[in-house]
C-alpha cells in the first residue's frame, strides 16, 4: 500500500493511498490505511462492515468496465473516504465529526 499525507503539522489533511486489490481485501486496506493515518491500532477503529457492508468487495470482485470510472464515497471514523475502482483512495478529515 503506497500513499501520501498532505500534513503541515498538527492539522490533519487529505491523505491518499493506492491499494492492490488483487493482494488485499479492500475493506482491510481501508481500515489499515486509516489506522496508519491516525496512528492508532486497527482494533481501536469501529468495524467498516457496519458503515458500508460489502460494497467495496463487490466493486473489486466483479469490477465494471474501466471506462465506467466508478468511485465509492462514504464517511467513516471522522473521514470522508473515496475509493476508486483503480485502487486509489482519498481520506479527507470531516470537521466536527463525533463518534456515536
Amino acid at each position: 500500500m503506497m500513499g501520501t499525507d498532505d500534513r503541515d503539522g498538527a492539522e490533519p489533511r487529505t491523505a491518499t493511498r493506492e491499494f492492490d486489490t488483487d493482494q488485499i481485501d479492500p475493506n482491510v486496506a481501508v481500515v489499515s490505511a486509516l489506522a496508519e493515518i491516525e496512528d492508532v491500532p486497527v482494533e481501536e477503529l469501529t468495524p467498516l462492515y457496519g458503515c458500508i457492508d460489502h460494497i467495496l468487495e463487490h466493486l473489486y470482485s466483479n469490477p465494471p468496465a474501466d471506462e465506467a470510472d466508478v468511485q465509492i464515497t462514504f464517511t467513516y471514523n471522522g473521514y470522508r473516504i473515496t475509493v476508486e475502482q483503480d485502487g486509489n483512495a482519498r481520506f479527507e478529515p470531516v470537521e466536527n465529526y463525533r463518534v456515536g
